[in-house]
């Protein structure tokens, strides 16, 4: 039994010297040394825990950006889908004519550029309707009446103007009246260029907004801001902002110079004939 157990332990470990021998032979004595004290430090070493293990980024990931090996061919990269177009932004957004017209009379009511801000009780900004007007009539500034009350046209030659207006057969739903200047010039002068100057910002915002099809300037003053003045200035097509305008008398003139009213009808007619319209029958 004792020389049987020993030829067996002796077959034993030349078959594992045999491995070894096999082993070493294939890699190399520093290769095995190598692998054995990798799988001891591995052994060795703790699990890293959770906290200390960085989250891998997209970009770092294996499968995001395979790393090369030698006589691989790489993976072609796969195509991007198109950006979607960015929203627009609150500046970009289309504003209604109505919105643009609120911001703009709450920005007169409290202007200070000028000094006509000094003796107004209120601005006055305008009437009529924005969204469907087919003309807008264009004056020189408030009176006492409109600085009173904060609308233009609303005294005397206001009424005058109603009555030209229903006379060509428009309705206070097809047009739109404002002035040059928002505040009244003291003792009703006409307004300096200054002034006229510091309020167009509000009067071409007006215009843009509501978009007529044709203006009409009244008075002398008005035809000048709207680029239509000059010798011969009423009765006389121009144009301001590409749209077409016709300078004629101030209804407070015709109020003070009645016969002229026969020419300022002439005026209006061309008015009427412009937007392809008849007078109404009479």
């Amino acid at each position: 039994m004792g020389v049987d157990s020993d030829l067996a332990e002796l077959a034993a470990l030349t078959a594992e010297h045999l491995r070894w021998e096999m082993d070493l032979g294939s890699r190399g004595l520093p290769e095995v040394a190598l692998d054995a004290l990798e799988r001891a430090d591995e052994a060795a070493s703790p699990p890293p825990s959770p906290a200390a293990t960085p989250d891998p980024s997209p970009i770092a990931s294996p499968v995001a950006s395979p790393i090369a090996r030698p006589g691989a061919t790489e993976a072609p990269e796969r195509p991007q889908a198109p950006a979607a177009a960015p929203a627009p932004s609150a500046e970009e957004a289309p504003v209604d004519a109505r919105t643009r017209l609120t911001v703009l009379a709450e920005e007169a009511a409290s202007c200070t550029a000028c000094r006509l801000h000094e003796g107004r009780t209120r601005s006055v900004f305008a009437r009529g309707n924005p969204d469907g007007a087919l003309v807008a009539f264009v004056g020189e500034g408030p009176g006492y009446h409109e600085d009173q009350q904060g609308l233009p046209f609303v005294g005397n030659a206001g009424q005058l103007l109603d009555k030209m207006i229903a006379a060509m057969g428009l309705s206070q739903d097809e047009i739109y009246v404002c002035n040059v200047v928002k505040c009244r010039p003291p003792d009703n002068r006409t307004p300096n260029p200054d002034e006229a100057a510091a309020c167009m910002r509000f009067l071409e915002g007006q215009l843009d907004a509501v978009k007529p099809q044709v203006i009409v300037a009244l008075g002398r003053h008005a035809a000048e801001n709207l680029g239509v003045g000059g010798g011969g200035w009423r009765g006389r097509w121009g144009t301001f902002a590409g749209v077409r305008v016709m300078p004629t008398y101030h209804p407070a003139y015709l109020l003070r110079s009645p016969e002229q009213k026969r020419p300022v009808w002439e005026d209006l007619q061309k008015v009427v004939a412009a937007l392809g319209r008849e007078l109404p029958s009479r």
